[in-house]
């Protein structure tokens, strides 16, 4: 498995991100062919081989037509917690805009369900806004679509994230690692004031998130709200780097100047031994006989929400022959804390019975097939030579609903189309 490795010793932002990850070997022309596909201007790409104390690496840089590059030449990390400021009323900003420097998440959103990304790019491009989008309406006491991003909505954050999207996809990632995360402490001058370190936007993103994060004694800000965001999303586990074997480093820059080496590391290579397809999950359970269907129904889809890999009930009797469920949650170790903190303030329970298990799990991913009714995605799972897919649900009970087809034909063009595509009926 092809995975990748965050060592955030300095921190993050989303020009560290991908100028990291172009420092990987990707091929800077495709890149930017990538990136054209969301049709917005504007703005040109910097990217410079430097050499920052002895250690050589990639400055990524997005310069504004307005001549303002990385907000008037502030490192991107001073966004601070003012990443977004609360607006009410709706910014029409969208394609082919200049820097305006106000957009709203459905501006956003809008930009790029249009553009020609790759699906796989849209989906985490919208979830990384997305997770911007809540914490910084939970800091303004908004709702997310009341939000109006500043410097986040901003084209060169647009492209951080996107740009990053692009890079793992170009590099072939199937699983990505971080560090614990380093931050400083003290205060930062932006745009609402003086904020304290951690600012507030990448405090909420941390809050329930199970992600380790250390304070370094250095009198600035380490870690924006879109790294945060980057981070937040990609990775599937926090802590020491996997056994792994080892092809290639690479170093993105920031541009303060921090009093030690300001980079990140990125470890690109391959999982080791032969127990590559087990993973560590949690497994968390609790009888409960006194909630209403309803409840539970709700409860499980917040679960799924914040990123249970299963949840499922079972008929049990308690004592004095009570009739009634046990829930059971299975998770990735770092949304653990999330489904614990889920579980005890939706339900009547008072405990929580939890176990370490491991799991046998083949490389997975999402493709889109061109069926003769319209466009389906197909979940892949591979294992060695093997192959085994399925035609995603909502995408055929979608087109079934819409024109009136019998969803098995959808289904089964979907699997004949992926077939072809695959040589593997």
């Amino acid at each position: 498995m092809r995975v990748l490795y965050f060592d955030c010793f300095s921190g993050i932002s989303g020009d560290m991100a991908v100028g990291a990850l172009l420092d990987l070997g990707v091929d800077q022309e495709l890149f930017k062919a990538e990136l054209s596909k969301l049709k917005i201007d504007g703005y040109e790409i910097i990217v410079e081989k430097k050499v920052r104390n002895g250690i050589s690496g990639t400055d990524f840089q997005v310069v504004l037509h307005d001549g303002h590059p990385n907000h008037a030449g502030h490192e991107r990390r001073h966004s601070g917690g003012g990443t977004a400021q609360a607006h009410m009323g709706h910014n029409s900003a969208g394609h082919g805009t200049a820097h305006t420097g106000h957009r709203s998440l459905r501006d956003i959103e809008e930009i790029l369900e249009k553009s020609g990304l790759k699906r796989k790019v849209k989906e985490f491009s919208l979830k990384a806004f997305g997770e911007i989008a809540k914490a910084e309406a939970r800091v303004h006491g908004k709702d997310i679509y009341e939000i109006h991003f500043h410097e986040v909505g901003a084209v060169d954050t647009i492209i951080d994230i996107v740009g990053t999207a692009v890079c793992i996809d170009l590099l072939g990632v199937q699983k990505v690692f971080s560090s614990a995360l380093h931050d400083g402490k003290g205060f930062i001058e932006c745009q609402h004031g003086i904020l304290p370190v951690p600012v507030p936007a990448v405090m909420e993103m941390l809050a329930g998130s199970g992600i380790p994060i250390v304070t370094e004694d250095v009198g600035t800000e380490l870690i924006t709200p879109t790294g945060m965001a980057i981070v937040k999303c990609l990775a599937s586990g926090f802590g020491n780097m996997p056994a792994m074997i080892v092809d290639r480093i690479g170093y993105g820059f920031g541009k303060r100047e921090t009093g030690r080496f300001n980079g990140l590391r990125a470890v690109l290579g391959t999982l080791f031994g032969e127990d590559t397809l087990m993973e560590e999950i949690a497994v968390l359970e609790t009888n409960i006989d006194d909630l209403s269907p309803e409840i539970l129904g709700f409860v499980m889809e917040q679960l799924f929400e914040h990123g249970a890999l299963d949840v499922f009930y079972t008929p049990v009797h308690m004592k004095k022959n009570r009739p009634a469920v046990m829930l059971t949650v299975i998770s990735s170790k770092d949304r653990e804390a999330k489904m614990v903190d889920i579980i005890l303030r939706q339900t009547s329970t008072l405990g929580i019975r939890r176990s370490l298990s491991g799991r046998y799990r083949l490389d997975r991913d999402t493709v889109r097939v061109e069926t003769r009714y319209g466009e389906v995605r197909v979940k892949v799972a591979s294992y060695g030579d093997y192959i085994k897919y399925a035609p995603e649900y909502e995408d055929c009970r979608e087109i079934a609903l819409r024109t009136g087809i019998p969803i098995i034909s959808i289904y089964n063009d979907a699997c004949s189309k992926m077939g072809e595509r695959t040589g593997k009926c």
